[in-house]
């Protein structure tokens, strides 16, 4: 059985409602944890993961709720974690080539040009380490001290990842299909680009 926690900062698009609405259907396998405004994603993941750890769940995931990230892939990912023991897995755009679809291709060309940077900087052996789309052993999670992780946007994939792996946690990747989101936009920005690279 896999629960799910979706992290609500104040949407304006009813994201709580409807959820809550779900909630009544599956008691006790769907949770929100509403906050009181745009604290950021880095965050919102450090918020569930707290979560999830106090509940003691074995594997804990990480993904977008847009469906740019597939549930069905949910399996193959714990198949790779048992597999492999791995402490992470991740969900790689460019592992053995580009699977990405509806994507501009400026948007494209940043997010190779940050995995490319980021191995560059950090020595990280992974394809797409800026991906967000993860599996995470709770070994792994507990081993780190959340509390001291610094960054808040779309760094924050990099440096939960660096840090498993520096700590010499296994990381496995696992291809998938990224497909952008065909309603909303993204949150990508100058700003976090810069965060992202510094």
């Amino acid at each position: 059985m896999i629960d799910v926690l979706i992290i609500d900062d104040n949407s304006k698009d009813g994201t709580a409602a409807i959820v809550k609405d779900y909630i009544q259907q599956f008691p006790n396998r769907i949770f929100i944890e509403e906050r009181s405004g745009k604290l950021g994603l880095g965050t919102a993941y450090i918020h569930g993961f707290k979560w999830a750890l106090k509940k003691e769940y074995k594997y804990i995931f990480e993904m977008d709720a847009d469906f740019s990230h597939d549930p069905a892939d949910i399996p193959r990912f714990l198949a790779a974690a048992q597999a492999d023991d791995a402490d992470l897995v991740l969900g790689s755009r460019y592992r053995d080539g580009i699977r990405v679809i509806n994507w501009p291709l400026n948007r494209l060309l940043l997010s190779l040009w940050g995995g490319f940077y980021t191995r560059l900087i950090t020595g990280m052996p992974i394809s797409d380490p800026t991906g967000g789309y993860k599996c995470f052993r709770r070994r792994a999670l507990a081993a780190l001290d959340l509390s001291t992780i610094r960054s808040n946007g779309y760094s924050f994939q990099i440096e939960l990842t660096h840090r498993i792996w520096r700590r010499g946690g296994k990381v496995v990747e696992v291809p998938i299909i990224f497909t952008d989101r065909f309603k909303g936009s993204s949150k990508m920005s100058r700003a976090i680009v810069r965060e992202a690279t510094w």
